[in-house]
């Protein structure tokens, strides 16, 4: 599978995962927060920081009862119109520049996801480095075509798309110029129950579309995204926040600072780990040998005397004969004196 270039890092399965740290509405509508967060993000080495491009009026309709409000208990945002919480949630568009030349000063590659046309247009203007489309989007042929036709990488998620719905995204995307795809297995619930991830589905979706795979991860932890990589995802994604318990609206299913920094280091180790397929002795093993088992005089012999098990045995270390040779030599008798201790070599037997 090639690897894809975004920016000016190349992403793909030779590569370690490709972090991105989500910041959507975890600003709490403070630009100096917003700030802190992007210091937060390059300090625990993540690749990339993403925004979410989108106002109220271009997201949801300004109706505040039935549907477009919030009834469902279980909800996070549960009491909330969808106007009003996106108004509460939505990074405003003037932002978006000073935090992506912050971010791009920190080392970070800086993109967002855009939910209409109008933010195509306006994240062309800033010259993004690729796009990402949104599990409750990948459904909007015409955003998905817009983003398709700028040239760059598409990263999308899978949410709650079958595999029908998914098949027709990837060939719109495709059919509008998009070359460089990487899909996202995601599961469209706040916080998501690592039960739920079914993360056999990343090689499935490498196989059926030919493209890189990742994980957009709303669970807990980064146990989940390590496994993910282990099954070959190449990217991961997650919410952060400065403080899990400061009120933000995406703060409750969000990383922490120490846990983004875990976060990459455990996934670039889950990477390293995987190697290929090898076996016997790697370099640092070499040195191990010694310790294996092999057959030792167990008490002084003299020249003539019978092997038996009483005065041969397979022990620690491993300079003498393996121990598959132990019932062949047991009745043979030993050519010459030696002490107990004496590693057994065919010149003895």
């Amino acid at each position: 599978m090639s690897e894809i270039k975004i920016g000016n890092r190349l992403v793909g399965p030779a590569h370690s995962p490709f972090i991105i740290a989500e910041m959507s509405g975890n600003h709490g509508q403070s630009l100096d927060k917003a700030m802190a967060l992007v210091n937060a993000a390059a300090a625990a080495g993540a690749h990339a920081l993403k925004l979410q491009t989108y106002t109220p009026d271009t997201i949801t309709l300004d109706v505040h009862e039935r549907e477009f409000f919030i009834a469902d208990p279980n909800s996070l945002w549960q009491g909330n119109s969808l106007y009003n919480l996106y108004k509460m949630a939505m990074t405003p568009w003037e932002w978006h520049k000073p935090i992506f030349e912050y971010a791009n000063n920190k080392g970070l590659l800086a993109f967002s996801s855009p939910f209409d046309l109008t933010a195509v247009d306006f994240l062309e203007s800033l010259n993004v480095p690729c796009y990402k489309i949104a599990s409750f989007e990948n459904i909007d042929h015409g955003l998905l075509a817009a983003v398709a036709k700028t040239g760059k990488p598409v990263i999308m998620s899978t949410g709650m798309a079958t595999q029908a719905e998914l098949a027709e995204s990837v060939d719109v995307l495709r059919n509008n110029g998009c070359k460089d795809l990487i899909l996202l297995k995601c599961t469209s619930n706040y916080p998501a129950r690592p039960v739920d991830a079914n993360l056999q589905t990343i090689p499935h979706l490498a196989q059926l579309f030919n493209c890189q795979v990742g994980l957009s991860d709303h669970t807990p932890g980064v146990g989940v995204s390590v496994a993910a990589v282990a099954l070959g995802a190449t990217v991961i994604e997650k919410h952060f926040v400065l403080d899990r318990h400061g009120g933000e609206v995406d703060a409750k299913f969000s990383l922490e600072p120490a846990e983004l920094t875990l976060l990459v280091e455990e996934t670039a180790r889950a990477h390293d780990a995987l190697g290929h397929v090898r076996y016997g002795c790697t370099d640092k093993e070499v040195s191990s040998r010694v310790h294996r088992r092999s057959l030792y005089i167990a008490k002084d012999m003299k020249a003539g005397d019978i092997f038996t098990h009483d005065n041969l045995r397979s022990v620690r270390p491993g300079l003498g004969l393996a121990p598959k040779y132990l019932p062949f030599v047991l009745g043979k008798t030993i050519r010459q004196d030696a002490s107990k201790g004496t590693p057994l070599s065919w010149e003895l037997v």
